[in-house]
């Protein structure tokens, strides 16, 4: 089983865009949207959701009053300066550290499990995803990832299906490294400004870090021809295969607003035979 993880050193540069097209394009796969985050790709894919789980990670601590002496000893230990004058708990301020807990002579506080976000099984028109939401402010994506890239393989084993096309997050953080580890390669999608290149070097050390092999296209490559060259330029010297260059085309934010891939909007599009090109690229390097 391969998996294709798309990610970008920044975000907007036309990840979810293209990998919601690369779904039109690919056979026998299952649909993975691992940017938990600020996920997106099921405003495209439209999913009906068969499964929905509660996401639960990290825990806080809270007092119960009938047990509690009012001893101090818990708000002398907490670091975080969770515990107030009158023996409540900040959930904000709680790190779920637990020493609180363990340490309490009377065991009067509680360590409940946090709900952070939920994740799915869905069906979609191009076949089976696996995508999730974490809630406001919430902490372990990362954890939350590997947990939605998990399911994704489990899906995939389920139904006889040999790729996943997972939909990574931007930038270099804990989400990013949990989406790329252990992938069969990663596409780093690039656009060509300065932003865009110091943001896909990053990204693209990062997968070299972990031994992944990445894989490179500029989208909307016209707008400047002299950094695609450049960003071209480092990926041949730093070891990067660059697939493909996809033209500035308005189409994208057309399908997209209405829900639709490149292909479902306009079918012979100059940037949909740019798409075409790189998954034949992509499709050979995957051995499919």
């Amino acid at each position: 089983m391969e998996e294709l993880t798309v990610i970008s050193g920044k975000g907007g540069t036309g990840k979810t865009s293209l990998i919601a097209a690369l779904a039109y394009l690919a056979e026998n796969k299952v649909l993975c949207d691992a940017d938990v985050d600020a996920s997106d790709l099921h405003l495209i894919l439209d999913p009906n959701v068969n499964q929905s789980r509660d996401f639960r990670s990290g825990f806080t601590a809270a007092i119960a009053k009938e047990k509690c002496t009012e001893c101090g000893l818990c708000r002398n230990l907490c670091r975080w300066q969770a515990i107030r004058d009158d023996f409540e708990v900040n959930p904000i301020d709680c790190e779920g550290c637990g020493v609180c807990v363990y340490f309490c002579p009377e065991k009067a506080i509680n360590f409940t499990e946090n709900t952070c976000g939920q994740w799915f099984l869905s069906d979609t028109r191009f076949g089976p995803m696996v995508h999730a939401r974490l809630g406001i402010a919430e902490e372990n994506s990362g954890k939350l990832v590997t947990l939605v890239r998990q399911e994704a393989r489990k899906l995939a084993d389920a139904n006889n299906l040999d790729l996943i096309l997972t939909d990574g997050p931007p930038g270099v953080g804990c989400p990013v490294i949990a989406s790329i580890g252990g992938a069969s390669a990663v596409l780093i999608v690039t656009e060509p400004t300065v932003s865009g290149r110091h943001d896909m070097e990053r990204v693209a050390q990062l997968a070299a870090h972990f031994k992944v092999p990445a894989l490179i296209c500029v989208n909307k490559f016209d707008l400047n021809l002299e950094q695609t060259r450049d960003i071209e330029n480092y990926a041949e010297e730093s070891g990067v295969v660059s697939i493909g260059r996809i033209p500035f085309d308005p189409i994208f934010t057309q399908a997209m607003v209405l829900a639709q891939t490149v292909f479902e909007y306009e079918r012979n599009s100059q940037a949909g035979k740019a798409v075409k090109a790189i998954w034949r690229n992509l499709s050979s390097r995957l051995g499919r």
